[in-house]
């Protein structure tokens, strides 16, 4: 069991409090409106105000400019919230996990509409995204106005969360009120690619006619190329067959050492050095009309538009350690295990070493449009509703790798000591030659997802006197997902003559540069490869097409209420949402048949939330919830499908009678205002979860499963070929879903926030913001027998997280540094190969920020993000903590001027 910490950077919310506190009486005050008046300070006051008004536990950033996000990048901006922490890829955000509880259990929505937006990413990352996640990188933070995160429920929300909502607005020309024109423009540099990248962001507004007319348009676009690199051994595993040690095969004991403890010793499967080039274009679009024939009518018609392309080269220079015919002919020449039984180095000869060459290119279109409207019927009774259709392509239409290889090759690997981030591959002079290269397999794996959104909702309010109000409402939503993947008939090199298509290619990792790495251009123009014809025919993958439709019908009522109880006040809502679903899977069997299954599940989710104020300025919130997050897209098939691809042997199947994850929801929370700008909150959350949805991983021989053998022949003959490395007698990954017990979720938030106007002169422009949270969940892992076979931490779930930010303004310039902290999670409880777990370990990042307003339209700005390089640290068993993957792709740094009229 790990023990308790305290971060550093939590010892920062110690800062004495300010030693006059400012009183007001807010009791009975309703939310304001956002207004944005172009400083930091501005924007937290901002978002201070939705918090404290809210009736549930809200926390929220708001833009501190038009057009003028405090972060990049729409995850890095939510990682700064207490409970958020994110995934990054090709060193950026990607998604988001809050409370421990990661993005399928969080639903994402934008102007009021839920919403998916998916992208692709390495493997490391979980390549593409066809799950319930939201991908933040898709879209520029520029086009957004304020982020919301609801932690806890009501009955007025959408259900389908279990951690949070995310609510995302755009900008609205009401929401400015005059003419408007923001321009601004900023230069990229990386210091580990040493590339420079454009990013510019426009937006006009103006009102009409009395400001009963309004129009808003913005436009961002980026441009961003990364070099991403490290090591990868794609795990490691004991399943050896090195059959001499220092050439003698009779098993002699050297150093009183047998060859039989090399071969029992955990060894990476593919260790390698890794170089990948990410090349990404990210271009967004917002639009606005709005409409105000009357005081007590408004309509507003908002678009939203984002198109995410980029193309990512993967170079890998590798041994080959996974594979009996490989590793059956190998001679260890010298090795070193530790105490964890990890073959940490070693040396061979007679090695295989093989020279990868991957390509991919990659875009995401998402279109969204939505029509809002209310009306007063009376200043005590009110409707509202609205209309809308998002959907969300994701395109993978090149994915192609080519695999030389070399044989007879001396080889050695050094994972041991400080190694073990930096490993010492030796791979010979043959590796830098580019002749003597056979080709061993050519991969075209194109794929696409894609996911809609129908929506309609309508909302009615009524005032039964000035403190109670009684709302409800219907809404009605239908969400389509399908997916597709092609594959070559066989993905054997055999017909590819790589004489005369190698190339060198300098990666700057390890020793032995240039690699001879596949010329992936000459031989697609020279091959036809991309002709889908021939030897290079692509064929429908059923594995990977199937389809999902999901329709839900929701109503609620809900009571609020604003009000005192003897002289303390008091506001809520209390509240109950019933909702219906029906889904419809549809995918394809291993023997070419289409199956459909269907599902149908009722709930009925009461909801309650309470603020006191016993004392002036001193909030009590009290919320207690029933809440569910529907099952994961893929597990939902109603088909058992048999893959091979690479080393890698699956049998997967899926359930579409899995009810969703359910939970009964409690939270208690205390907030002192001592300001305006000035909080210190401290909230406790359970979590009684009645069941989880839960992969079921097991790796046993093919014979094991019950299924036709034949079907394991089809599928090895599809990949690499029937033979000793690929057969019904060897171990294959079985996984199929079910509806395993649940657990407690628990944990609590930290958060303090002021400036430090309490202190003299220079210092009083000081300010500090920072937040820490602690949970704890743990989940019995069972095998298809209903066993329990390991029971831990949720998958994804860091056990403390921590931010902090020490900012800087005056009328003139601004600066803040920020530092992000998130603690190690698991990725997969049960581990492969053999291994007890998988998981990823901590992660510290430091960003810089800093502008200064030059007059009234003009400001120029700096940020320098990821200032310590900070890496992507996977690894496999966890007293091994045996290296998996382990990346960088340096630091950030952007120079750039904003104009404002």
């Amino acid at each position: 069991m790990r023990q308790f910490k305290i971060n550093p950077l939590v010892l920062a919310m110690a800062v004495v409090l300010p030693a006059t506190v400012h009183a007001q009486d807010n009791s009975n005050e309703t939310i304001e409106e956002v207004v944005v008046t172009g400083s930091f300070r501005d924007s937290l006051a901002n978002a201070l105000n939705l918090k404290r008004n809210s009736a549930g536990a809200v926390d929220a950033i708001v833009a501190e400019d038009i057009a003028d996000f405090p972060d990049l990048n729409l995850a890095e901006s939510l990682q700064r919230i207490p409970g958020v922490a994110i995934s990054r890829v090709a060193g950026e955000g990607r998604q988001i996990s809050v409370r421990g509880l990661g993005g399928d259990f969080t639903r994402t929505k934008i102007n009021g509409m839920e919403a998916i937006a998916t992208g692709g990413s390495t493997d490391a990352a979980g390549g593409a995204n066809r799950s319930r996640s939201f991908d933040f990188n898709t879209f520029s933070a520029d086009l957004f106005s304020n982020l919301t995160v609801r932690k806890t429920a009501s009955a007025d929300q959408e259900e389908g969360s279990l951690g949070a909502i995310v609510d995302m607005q755009t900008t609205k020309p009401f929401d400015l009120g005059e003419f408007t024109l923001t321009a601004s423009g900023q230069v990229g540099y990386n210091d580990l690619s040493e590339e420079t990248d454009p990013k510019a962001a426009f937006l006009i507004s103006n009102t009409f006619a009395d400001d009963t007319i309004g129009a808003l348009l913005s436009v961002s676009y980026s441009e961003r190329n990364i070099q991403d690199e490290g090591a990868s051994t794609v795990r490691w595993d004991n399943v050896n067959d090195f059959p001499t040690y220092q050439g003698n095969a009779d098993n002699p004991a050297v150093d009183g050492e047998p060859i039989d403890q090399i071969n029992e010793a955990f060894r990476p499967r593919l260790p390698r050095y890794d170089s990948y080039i990410h090349e990404m274009e990210r271009l967004g679009v917002s639009g606005s009309l709005q409409f105000r024939p009357t005081d007590v009518t408004e309509i507003s018609l908002d678009g939203l538009y984002a198109k995410y392309d980029a193309t990512r080269n993967e170079v890998f220079m590798q041994g080959i350690l996974n594979g009996n015919s490989q590793t059956g002919a190998m001679n260890v020449l010298s090795y070193q295990i530790d105490d964890t039984n990890t073959l940490t180095a070693a040396s061979f000869e007679n090695a295989t070493i093989r020279s990868e060459n991957r390509f991919d290119e990659l875009s995401t279109e998402f279109t969204q449009i939505t029509l809002h409207a209310k009306h007063e019927f009376t200043d005590s009774f009110r409707i509202d509703g609205m209309v809308g259709n998002v959907t969300s392509e994701f395109d993978n239409p090149v994915q192609t790798t080519i695999v030389a290889q070399k044989t007879g090759i001396d080889f050695a690997y050094d994972y041991s000591g400080s190694n073990r981030e930096d490993p010492i591959l030796e791979f010979g002079s043959e590796v830098s030659e580019l002749d003597g290269w056979s080709s061993n397999s050519v991969r075209l794996r194109p794929l696409s997802a894609e996911n809609t959104y129908d929506a309609a909702q309508v909302n009615l309010e009524y005032d039964i006197n000035d403190s109670l109000t009684i709302k409800g409402g219907i809404n009605y939503k239908n969400f389509e997902f399908e997916t597709t993947a092609a594959r070559r008939g066989s993905e054997d090199g055999a017909s590819l003559d790589l004489d005369g298509y190698m190339m060198p290619y300098n990666s700057g990792l390890g020793s032995n540069n240039p690699w001879a790495v596949p010329n992936l251009n000459l031989i697609a123009a020279d091959y036809s490869i991309y002709s889908n014809s021939g030897d290079f025919e692509v064929f429908l993958r059923e594995v990977e097409d199937y389809s999902i439709a999901e329709e839900t019908i929701g109503g609620y009522i809900q009571l609020s209420f604003d009000s005192t109880i003897g002289e303390t006040p008091v506001r809520g809502d209390i509240g109950i949402r019933q909702v219906e679903t029906d889904v419809e899977s549809t995918a394809w069997t291993s023997d070419d048949q289409q199956v459909t299954g269907t599902h149908n599940y009722s709930d009925t989710l009461p909801s309650v939330n309470l603020v006191f104020e016993p004392i002036e300025d001193v909030l009590i919130r009290l919320g207690y919830s029933e809440v569910l997050a529907r099952a994961g897209l893929g597990n939902l098939l109603p088909n058992t499908n048999i893959s091979v691809s690479g080393g890698s042997r699956s049998v997967s199947s899926g359930n579409p009678a899995l009810e969703p994850t359910r939970a009964a929801a409690y939270d208690l929370g205390v907030e002192l205002y001592m300001s305006e700008e000035s909080v210190l909150g401290l909230a406790v959350f359970y979590k009684d979860i009645e069941t989880f949805v839960q992969g079921v991983r097991e790796t046993r021989p093919f014979t094991t499963t019950g299924l036709p053998v034949q079907l394991a022949i089809d599928a090895c003959n599809a990949g690499p070929g029937y033979g000793p490395d690929c057969n019904e007698n060897i171990e294959w990954d079985v996984n199929s879903p079910i509806n395993a017990p649940g657990g407690d979720l628990y944990g609590f938030e930290l958060s303090y926030q002021t400036p430090f106007t309490f202190l003299p002169g220079f210092w009083s422009n000081f300010g500090f913001i920072g937040n820490f949270t602690y949970v704890e969940a743990e989940q019995n892992f069972l095998n298809s027998d209903g066993e329990v076979v390991a029971t831990r931490s949720l998958l994804g779930l860091s056990q403390d997280t921590t931010s902090g930010t020490l900012y800087y303004e005056n009328d003139a310039f601004s600066a803040r540094v920020s530092a992000v902290h998130r603690a190690g999670y698991l990725t997969n409880a049960t581990g492969r190969n053999n291994n007890d777990r998988e998981g990823t370990n901590p992660t510290t990042n430091i960003d810089l920020s800093a502008s200064y307003q030059l007059n009234d339209n003009l400001k120029f700005t700096f940020e320098a993000l990821n200032l310590t390089d900070e890496a992507d640290d996977q690894w496999v068993d966890y007293s091994g903590n045996r290296l998996s993957y382990y990346h960088t792709t340096g630091t950030q740094y952007y120079l750039g001027v904003q104009y404002k009229y």
